[in-house]
């Protein structure tokens, strides 16, 4: 008899879920949406506070978490010819904040300090306690501590590290992990959702229409979209990519400057435009939009590369493996393109030596969860590498503030 299971990447900013024959460990269908409770903020500090504030938005948000993870079931099950009632289990990787909004927890642990969830190893809960229909078990990964959860958990898992291995999940709460033998040590850096296209002015998920290239040739400004749609928002690999090339052709400083048009020799001077009291740069312009990066995204941009790469930072300090010292980088996150390793080191996450041992791996989480349905242990194998993660929390850390002010800039 078929054995059907449901995964699923319950990320901040977007997400992820998979219908896959655990047989085989054959993904038969996949689709992703945006997460809805971003209504109530962009990142999980904000969703956070308004939970803590209001039991009646702390309500909403699990109700719509859970109503849009079940569409999305729905929605893999009719593209499959799969019957949602055969689908028997299911699992989530969220981090700490999502996972407790997810089952209606409160959240005041996590909130403040010391920033502890209400548990640590992974949880079984019933369709019925979601407020789903259908007979699936649903088992929500473990979290280790701090804003350091299932997500980490089930990204190491599918990549299976080996030593002296660094993996960042590059998305909007920024978790990282090292392996040191048997230990993991792992931190969580409040990047923001600007990699994941949030909080840019016309930035976007990975959906169809999204701008996920843009190359500079000569003083051309080349464009490709996802499906190949009209272009309606950019995404996050592509907003890292149009750094890296304004940092290469003079119309961006390394403090983060976007130069003005006549400061800029070259025709493409003629693309930076002034747009709501700020400087912008025109990535596309028909009749119908204009997409823009602002002055404003390059500083979340900014923000964001300086928090990664401080956390990285940290982690090498406490594991005692110095960055020459690694053998491998794991990359991962929901930018909408491979993420080219020569981009993170011209914005300045990486080292030269990380570009030469670097992979990224689309679907990091996502594909964790559909390897631990697939081993049907009853996620035994799953709770023995959650024990293993040490969390190095940051707030607060002198060596994480300097790290940070010292690799906000971009490299000279």
């Amino acid at each position: 008899m078929p054995d059907y299971a449901l995964a699923m990447d319950l990320g901040t900013t977007t997400l992820a879920a998979s219908l896959i024959d655990r047989a085989t460990g054959k993904r038969l269908a996949m689709t992703g949406s945006m997460n809805p409770q971003r209504r109530f903020g962009a990142d999980v500090v904000s969703r956070l506070d308004a939970a803590v504030h209001s039991e009646e938005a702390q309500q909403e948000m699990a109700a719509l978490i859970r109503t849009e993870l079940l569409r999305l079931a729905h929605e893999l099950c009719a593209e499959s010819g799969v019957p949602w009632g055969g689908v028997k289990q299911a699992a989530i990787a969220g981090n700490p904040a999502m996972q407790h909004l997810l089952l209606g927890l409160p959240v005041k642990s996590l909130a403040f300090p010391p920033y502890r969830p209400l548990f640590t190893g992974g949880k079984p809960v019933t369709a019925a306690e979601l407020g789903w229909d259908g007979a699936a078990q649903v088992y929500l990964f473990p979290m280790p501590g701090g804003f350091v959860g299932g997500d980490t958990v089930a990204f190491l898992y599918g990549a299976a590290p080996g030593e002296a291995t660094l993996c960042l999940d590059m998305g909007t709460n920024g978790e990282m992990a090292l392996t040191s033998g048997d230990t993991i040590w792992a931190t969580s850096a409040a990047a923001g959702p600007a990699f994941e296209g949030g909080n840019l002015s016309c930035g976007m998920a990975a959906l169809p229409g999204a701008v996920n290239s843009i190359r500079i040739e000569g003083e051309r400004v080349k464009i490709a979209t996802i499906a190949g749609r009209e272009p309606v928002g950019i995404c996050g690999s592509a907003a890292i990519e149009l750094v890296t090339e304004l940092l290469g052709h003079g119309v961006l400083e390394a403090g983060g400057r976007l130069r003005s048009a006549d400061e800029i020799p070259s025709n493409l001077g003629q693309r930076v435009v002034e747009q709501d009291g700020e400087r912008a740069f025109v990535i596309h312009r028909d009749a119908r939009r204009l997409l823009l990066l602002t002055q404003r995204d390059i500083r979340q941009i900014q923000l964001a590369k300086g928090a990664i790469r401080a956390g990285m930072e940290v982690l090498a300090e406490r594991s005692g493996i110095a960055f020459p010292g690694l053998r491998d980088v794991l990359l991962t996150g929901s930018f909408g393109a491979v993420l080219r390793p020569i981009w993170l080191k011209t914005i300045g996450i990486f080292d030269e030596g990380m570009v030469h041992i670097s992979r990224f791996t689309p679907e990091g989480a996502l594909a964790g969860v559909e390897r631990a349905l697939a081993e049907n242990d009853g996620f035994a194998s799953v709770e023995r590498l959650g024990k293993r993660f040490r969390v190095v929390p940051l707030s607060g850390t002198p060596l994480f503030e300097s790290m940070f002010m010292r690799h906000i800039d971009f490299p000279g």
